[in-house]
């Protein structure tokens, strides 16, 4: 397949004929999708939660490595089937059970979209404000808006080889105008920031760091290392995943903790905007090439999730082409993108609890996804075609009921700033435990991820147990 040619592989088994590469060339998609300037803001999240420089940047690094290390657990499973993330779900939960998880990872998908979008727009209608300050701004944001969406849908509608090529190409240009932003930011930064958080506060920034990267990206993990051969080592896969996902916003992340210990103020204002904020901070001459850095990070990330959201729509049953999927999901971004750009007031608060809420499900559906996975290998069997017909089995209760029961608990164990979402989550919790560091370290992901693993693990294990008995 070759990069100006529309993919035409969906849902099914790409061909062994057009399975090449090597593992590190897992590095740039992720890497491409992952270094945008809103790591910098993820820096003053975390900072936020009461830590000092060390221990924000101990604890970014230590959600960062962790989250992204089910991403790339999850893609060894592509390297073994040449199957998309959510088609192999048919296995731990059924050919029909798993329109819920994949239905759930499509809006996921789709939201990650909206809000990129969303911020590739802003940062292109900021820079074009100080450049041309007569434009309106609304119709700066709406040029913005309608080239980064365009862009997206192209590159998602060509598909994996051009996604492969284009990732690799943006991330050399943004490493390179990344560092000359740092340079010039270099004279902000500090290290002046006292601890105030006790362990709870430890444990959140962990749980929040996880949330806010690899979290939102475990479904999605198997649809890039497809491609590869089917004898492709497990481990590189694993670990090419979690470099690239994972070590490029770490560099970010340190860069918006410094930045909040030597420019309070302007780290605020970047929590709030960061965009904005971090431009009105950089002389004229780079404003072109901070534009080009601000938006492109976005755009790769938008790109990625575009063609998993194809995906996921064909993995719902949906008849059409994944091209065609790419151009009904560029619909919705777009109309999610007018909403989040003209109409909403409240696009951060809304933001994190979009992250808890995703950060919980997908946490409950990895554990699944990779012991079902570690079954399987154990066991001596691989993935196959059973998994793309309709004659598979049609729900695997375990599965199914294990993700319902996670995802409730965890739910209740989670916090949101946003009002009309508090009063859904955290019903586990009494306003005591939510106002103490129970509440504020969001144990419910963690939890979600354990009991959903352990009882996946404990029902399929009944029901051998019960298999063999009747034999």
């Amino acid at each position: 397949m070759g990069t100006m040619e529309v993919e035409r592989n969906g849902i099914n088994a790409v061909p062994a004929d057009e399975r090449h590469g090597r593992p590190r060339d897992l590095f740039w998609p992720w890497a491409g999708a992952n270094l945008s300037l809103f790591g910098v803001a993820f820096g003053v999240y975390v900072v936020g939660l009461g830590l000092g420089v060390v221990p924000a940047i101990i604890v970014g690094a230590l959600g960062y490595a962790l989250s992204f290390l089910l991403v790339g657990l999850v893609a060894v499973g592509g390297a073994r089937s040449g199957v998309p993330t959510m088609t192999l779900g048919r296995a731990p939960f059924g050919f029909q059970g798993n329109k819920l998880p994949t239905l759930f990872s499509y809006v996921s998908n789709v939201g990650w979209e909206i809000v990129l979008v969303t911020l590739s727009a802003q940062a292109g209608a900021e820079i074009l404000r100080r450049l041309a300050p007569d434009v309106p701004t609304t119709t700066t944001t709406a040029v913005c808006f309608a080239v980064a969406a365009v862009v997206v849908i192209a590159v998602g509608v060509y598909g994996h080889a051009m996604i492969m090529v284009v990732q690799r190409y943006l991330t050399y240009v943004f490493v390179v105008l990344t560092i000359v932003y740092l340079v010039l930011m270099a004279p902000r930064l500090g290290g002046s920031l006292e601890t105030t958080a006790g362990p709870g506060g430890w444990l959140g920034g962990i749980i929040f760091a996880m949330t806010l990267l690899g979290l939102g990206w475990v479904n999605c993990g198997a649809d890039y290392s497809r491609y590869l051969p089917a004898n492709s080592p497990p481990r590189p896969v694993a670990l090419w995943t979690m470099l690239g996902g994972a070590l490029p916003p770490l560099v970010l992340l340190v860069f918006g903790v410094l930045l909040a210990g030597g420019d309070p103020e302007l780290a605020g204002a970047a929590g709030a905007n960061p965009v904005a904020a971090l431009a009105e901070a950089l002389p004229t001459w780079f404003l072109l090439p901070y534009l080009l850095t601000a938006i492109g990070g976005f755009l790769a990330g938008a790109i990625m999730d575009i063609y998993s959201s194809g995906l996921s729509m064909l993995a719902l049953g949906v008849p059409v082409r994944r091209h065609h999927a790419v151009l009904i999901d560029g619909l919705l971004m777009l109309l999610g993108g007018y909403y989040l750009l003209f109409v909403s007031t409240s696009f951060l608060a809304t933001f994190q609890a979009f992250l808890a809420i995703v950060g919980v499900v997908m946490a409950a559906w990895a554990a699944i996804f990779l012991v079902d996975m570690w079954r399987l290998r154990a066991g001596g069997k691989d993935y196959d075609e059973r998994l793309l017909r309709a004659g598979a089995p049609a729900v695997n209760w375990a599965g199914v009921v294990s993700l319902v029961v996670a995802s409730v608990v965890g739910l209740g164990l989670i916090n949101s700033a946003d009002e009309n979402i508090a009063g859904v989550v955290g019903f586990l919790m009494s306003e005591e435990l939510k106002g103490g560091t129970f509440g504020s370290a969001n144990i419910g992901v963690v939890i979600a991820l354990v009991l959903a693993g352990l009882l996946y693990y404990l029902l399929t294990a009944a029901r051998r147990r019960a298999v063999t008995l009747s034999d």
